[in-house]
């Protein structure tokens, strides 16, 4: 990777943020493949590992060369590999299945904000190296009878138009039933939150500092919490919410992960999640369904400040690349 230009504030910032998720996965992956039973799974966690750590090791060698202080990020202090096992095999997979996913959409938008063409053919390749994974997961996960299906609706018989107002439908009451796009949503979400509130239930009870456990254990109630008010959409239409018995946390308490990396990923992905909320409301119809995304996205910038003060207070937050400061200069 080189080019003669000087990376700009876009490439600095995508290029940082790579840099963390990157050293997250591969601490997480490498305690996932110690502990992974499943002889199907896990060549497949050791696929996504590789990937991390190639992702890892251009982005530090390119630092290097632009003499760029590279980030602490996660090492091997950060996670205890010997510990008992946190999660089932069908958990690991689901969670490995949405590295590849939360990959392919935060390299399809790094590939925009990059000029140079080293840093375009890098993400380029990141964003073809991340769809491959994912959907080589989710063919894992069908031919196993442990993938999670959306909910079906029969096919329409016709075109339709819409003619009236009503289809927006109010803020209480009655309403009408969802729509495709709508009941995708609702499940997408669902699911993130059902295998989010999984994740925290397992950090929560190998936390080691009691202020970030407790921080945890909400996580964990608002995920559960968020999950009941997305199946209660899909109930009013008939629709079954998904469930899978098998992706779960074990009773362990056995640390795994320091309380800084759990802190980080925890903001990372309520993070996203308020991002796919926002895209959500874009694409729903219903005033009611909007009101509730709206509250929700307010109950996770909640939860998401709080475990950013904690952070700052622990000094675990790594400063991001920052224009200078021109007034004190």
């Amino acid at each position: 990777m080189e080019d003669t230009s000087k990376l700009t504030a876009s490439e600095l910032s995508v290029l940082t943020g790579t840099f963390m998720a990157e050293s997250l996965s591969v601490c997480v992956l490498t305690y996932f493949l110690q502990h992974v039973q499943n002889p199907v799974i896990k060549p497949y966690i050791q696929t996504g590992l590789e990937i991390s750590q190639s992702n890892y090791d251009v982005i530090r060698k390119l630092m290097v060369s632009e003499e760029i202080p590279v980030p602490d990020g996660f090492t091997e202090n950060d996670v205890n590999i010997h510990a008992e096992r946190l999660y089932t095999d069908e958990f690991i997979l689901h969670y490995a299945m949405n590295i590849g996913l939360m990959g392919v959409n935060a390299f399809s938008s790094a590939l925009p904000n990059a000029a140079r063409k080293d840093i375009r053919n890098f993400y380029a390749s990141c964003l073809q190296s991340s769809t491959n994974y994912f959907n080589q997961g989710i063919d894992i996960a069908q031919e196993m009878g442990n993938y999670i299906w959306a909910p079906y609706i029969p096919y329409p018989t016709e075109v339709e138009y819409i003619h009236s107002k009503k289809f927006l439908g109010g803020w209480f009451g009655e309403q009408r039933p969802l729509t495709s796009v709508e009941i995708s949503h609702l499940f997408i979400n669902l699911y993130r939150n059902m295998l989010g509130s999984v994740l925290l239930m397992g950090f929560s009870q190998t936390a080691k500092i009691p202020e970030v456990k407790k921080f945890l254990k909400r996580g964990t109630e608002l995920a559960k919490h968020h999950c009941d008010v997305f199946s209660e959409f899909l109930k009013e239409s008939d629709l079954f919410p998904p469930a899978n018995s098998t992706i779960h946390a074990t009773a362990s308490t056995d640390p795994v992960f320091s309380d800084k990396l759990v802190m980080f990923h925890t903001k990372a992905l309520y993070s996203a999640g308020i991002g796919f909320y926002g895209a959500s409301i874009g694409t729903s119809a219903r005033r009611d369904l909007i009101t509730a995304y709206t509250r929700l996205i307010t109950e996770v910038g909640d939860y998401s400040k709080d475990g950013v003060n904690i952070s700052i207070e622990k000094n675990w937050i790594e400063k991001p690349p920052s224009a200078p400061d021109r007034k004190k200069l």
